[in-house]
Parts: structure tokens; C-alpha cells; sequence
């Protein structure tokens, strides 16, 4: 028995809890530990089962599949009461996260101190100081972990997030999330700031768009307090800086920001910026903060498929529900139509939502497609006036890389026709609602599996090639106008 825990203490939870997570600490590593550990925390129910409260489901899913057993059986060989442990995430019990798993996650402490058998349910807010810090930089209290909704292209992002979110010990340094504007990079800044500060409440976490970073730098300059800027800006434990792309152009800005980032990295201290390019693509930057940027890790966050657009809309209507606002759940055919005739950003269906959610109130649940169309009306990209057909996005794009249409449609190869051809495809299942099969008629009478191939490879690209980003960009803005 390590820790000089008695065996008189092993019917207490606390203790048996303390023993159990100190010796998974030390078998699974830090990194897991704090991320999916630590906030946890022990306590029990009515009926005096023992059950593992974890912050979200996702923390909970990945307890069960890689710990759950080992943490049993550790738990079983101290508890002279051989019980066994359930996991549940908060959302499942309707608690907040308790106070001693906080505290110990912020001290680092073997583990976090779990409240006992005989205990109720322990339910603290996150520590007040910590988010008046947070919410004073600009943060919006919405976006947080719990309402995120993970997919097929953000789930890689996603877990690194709340690996930073967590303070686990890193071999990367700055996260660098890029991708398409409006599809989550935002959401996930705001995230690791509001975790992070509540993880660690007496931790100094700042978060800045670029523009108030460019702003705020200015205005310094003009009162002559730049000393006092670049103090407030390097005694951050953790920075977090939103859309770095606009300090593009800007010499004294991006000095300065590289001023800052050397002085973090050197002292420690964590970074965490976004970007609607990677590093690399950022050409208007000056090459020394360009190679800043990119020497830690970059995670792509890619544009949404239609199954987790149709959950963002789901979630979104849900918490209009816990709020009042709406009654019930919109039928499964209105948010598919909402979905289809919003090809856009998440930004841009998230208000098709908004608009449904206000016009509808009460009546959401019993909506028809027909009737979800009349309130909306013109929010819709499937009226008339906006809608974008495959025809057009051909002729635009054979247009912009001065060739004929026929040329899209034609077997040749090459890449001056081949890259071109998949760049249309990529603009054609984001801004229509056609399918794989459908785009791939329209295109000489091409297989799915090559649509496919086309638009995975423009996805794959966009955020290395600095070109091709530059020609979808372009020819979005002439569809959109």
C-alpha cells in the first residue's frame, strides 16, 4: 500500500480514490491524466453506488474505453468493500463540476479530492474571479466544450483543444487551428480559454482577436504605454489570438507580435492562434512570424459535412428549447431542407436557426418543410435570388482560369485541366445540394469515387497551398455576388 494509506481508511471512497487515481496517473501519463482524469471526480448516488463524474461525454466515452477496467481493478484491490466504479458525465446527473476536482487539477496534485458516500452532490460554478477574467476579454460565454459538436473534420482539432484546455504537458508550441471561415476555429479558441481558466483560476489567460490586437498595439502607441501593452501581453500563462490573418500588411504590428510570441514560447507559456490559412499560406506576413506560427503544430479544422451541420442545428434548436424559446424539436425534413439550402458557413446556419427559432417559437415542433420555408423566406440560399447552380460555378471557375467549359467536362488530364476540374467539384458540393453521383453526371458523366477524390484533395490543399486558397476565396466571393 503506497502513501501510507491505512487499511482502516479503504471503505472511504476519498482515500480509495486518492490511491486509485495516484497509481493511474502514474500508468497511463500526464497528458490523458489531466485531460480526462483530473476534472473528474467520485461521488455517490441515492442508492450508494460509487460513480466517476466526468465533465463531458466526450471525456466520459474515452474513460470507458481506455481506462474504466484498469481503474476498477485498481479500485478493487483497496476498497475492502469491493465496489465497483460507474462513469457518468455531468450532463447525465446534472451537476456542475466539484471543487475539489478543480483545485486539484489547477495545483497538479495527485488527484482531485472527490467528495464521499454520505456527501450530496457536489455543485460548484467555475471560480468567479477566473471568469470575470475571461469574460472581460471579449470571450462569449456560449461556446464552450459542451456545446461544440464534433465530426468527421473537426474531431483531430477538437482533441487537441481540450489537450491545451487541460495544461497537459505538450510537445507543441504554438496550436495553430486554420481552415474555412465559420466552421468552428472561433468556437474552439473560446473553449480552451473558459476550460482553461477554470481549470486554473489563478492562471492569467488572455484571449484577443487580431483586429484588438492591432488595435489595442496602436492606441498604445499614440499614449506612449507600449511598455505596458507588451507587459500585460507577456505575463500570460496562456494567449490566445483569433484570426492572426488581418495582421497581414501590418510591419509594426507583426514585429511586435513576434516580439511576443518569442518572449512566451521562451518563459513557457502557452500560445494558441487561428487563421483561415495554415502558417504557410499566410504569404502577406512576414516570413520570420510566418515561421513562428508554423513551428508547432498546425490542425487543420475542415468545412462540415451535412451529418454534423444537421447536429450543430439540433443542438442549437436544443438549447433554444432549455432557454424557452422554442417548444420540442424541429422535424427531422425541416432541418434537412434548413441544412441544404445553407451551404455555406456554420455562421451563415447558424442564423437560418436564429430565424427559425424566432419566427416559430411554440409551433417549431409541428413545422413543415413548406411552412419553415415561408418564415424564413429569403434567409434561405434556395431562393431564387441566391441560389448557386453547378452550370454557374463551371462557367465562373473556366472563366477564372481562362478556359472553356467544355474543358471541365472533357477526359483530359492535365494538371493545367485536372486541378481546375476538382476545384469546381469542391465549390460545387459546397455550394449546391447536389451529390457525389449528381456532381459527377454534370461532369461528363464522371463516377462518384472521382467527385469525391476531387473535393478531398481541394480540402487536403487549401491550407498548405497558398495558390489554391487564393482561387477558392476568389471564385466564392463572385458566386456569393
Amino acid at each position: 500500500m503506497s502513501g501510507g494509506v491505512s487499511v482502516a481508511n479503504m471503505t472511504d471512497p476519498d482515500h480509495i480514490w486518492t490511491e486509485a487515481a495516484g497509481r493511474l496517473r502514474a500508468e497511463i501519463g500526464e497528458g490523458p491524466f489531466s485531460s480526462y482524469i483530473a476534472p473528474s471526480a467520485v461521488r455517490a448516488d441515492g442508492s450508494g453506488r460509487l460513480i466517476l463524474v466526468t465533465p463531458t461525454a466526450y471525456a466520459r466515452d474515452w474513460v470507458r474505453k481506455n481506462a474504466l477496467n484498469r481503474m476498477n481493478e485498481l479500485w478493487l484491490g483497496l476498497d475492502g468493500l469491493s465496489r465497483r466504479l460507474e462513469v457518468r458525465c455531468r450532463a447525465e446527473l446534472g451537476s456542475a463540476p466539484t471543487s475539489a476536482a478543480l483545485a486539484a487539477a489547477a495545483a497538479a496534485a495527485p488527484v482531485p479530492t472527490p467528495v464521499s458516500a454520505a456527501s450530496p452532490v457536489a455543485t460548484v460554478a467555475p471560480v468567479a474571479d477566473g471568469a470575470r477574467a475571461v469574460r472581460a476579454a471579449g470571450l462569449q460565454e456560449r461556446l464552450t466544450f459542451d456545446s461544440f459538436v464534433e465530426g468527421q473534420g473537426n474531431a483531430f482539432a477538437l482533441a487537441i483543444a481540450r489537450q491545451t484546455a487541460a495544461w497537459a504537458d505538450g510537445h507543441f508550441n504554438p496550436i495553430f487551428f486554420c481552415g474555412p471561415y465559420g466552421y468552428g476555429k472561433t468556437h474552439l479558441l473560446n473553449a480552451i480559454a473558459w476550460e482553461a481558466q477554470r481549470l486554473r483560476p489563478d492562471a492569467k489567460v488572455i484571449y484577443l482577436t487580431a483586429e484588438r490586437f492591432l488595435s489595442t498595439f496602436v492606441r498604445a502607441m499614440q499614449d506612449r504605454s507600449t511598455a505596458a501593452f507588451k507587459e500585460s501581453l507577456r505575463s500570460a500563462d496562456m494567449l490566445l489570438l483569433d484570426d492572426v490573418q488581418f495582421v497581414g500588411g501590418k510591419a509594426s504590428t507583426q514585429e511586435e507580435l513576434l516580439s511576443t510570441l518569442t518572449a512566451l514560447i521562451e518563459d513557457g507559456k502557452r500560445i494558441v492562434l487561428s487563421a483561415d490559412r495554415a502558417p504557410t499560406a499566410l504569404s502577406e506576413v512576414e516570413p520570420r512570424l510566418r515561421s513562428h506560427l508554423a513551428a508547432g503544430l498546425t490542425c487543420p479544422v475542415e468545412p462540415a459535412d451535412r451529418a454534423l451541420k444537421i447536429a450543430v442545428a439540433e443542438n442549437r434548436l436544443t438549447a433554444f428549447a432549455r432557454m424557452g424559446v422554442v417548444s420540442g424539436q424541429a422535424p427531422r425534413e425541416v432541418l434537412e431542407h434548413l441544412v441544404d439550402r445553407t451551404p455555406g458557413s456554420m455562421r451563415e446556419l447558424e442564423g437560418a436557426i436564429n430565424t427559425l427559432a424566432a419566427a416559430a417559437g411554440p409551433r417549431l415542433a409541428s413545422l413543415g418543410v413548406d411552412e419553415a420555408q415561408g418564415l424564413l423566406g429569403s434567409a434561405l440560399r434556395g431562393g431564387p435570388e441566391r441560389r448557386i447552380t453547378v452550370d454557374e460555378i463551371q462557367k465562373t471557375v473556366a472563366e477564372h482560369f481562362n478556359m472553356k467549359q467544355a474543358d471541365l467536362l472533357s477526359e483530359r488530364r492535365t494538371r493545367a485541366i485536372a486541378r481546375p476540374r476538382q476545384i469546381a467539384m469542391y465549390l460545387c458540393k459546397q455550394h449546391t445540394t447536389r451529390s457525389y453521383p449528381d456532381i459527377g453526371r454534370r461532369f461528363g458523366g464522371r463516377d462518384h469515387t472521382t467527385v469525391l477524390h476531387g473535393v478531398r484533395k481541394i480540402e487536403e490543399l487549401l491550407p498548405t497551398d497558398d495558390q489554391i486558397a487564393r482561387d477558392v476565396e476568389a471564385l466564392t466571393r463572385k458566386l456569393r455576388g
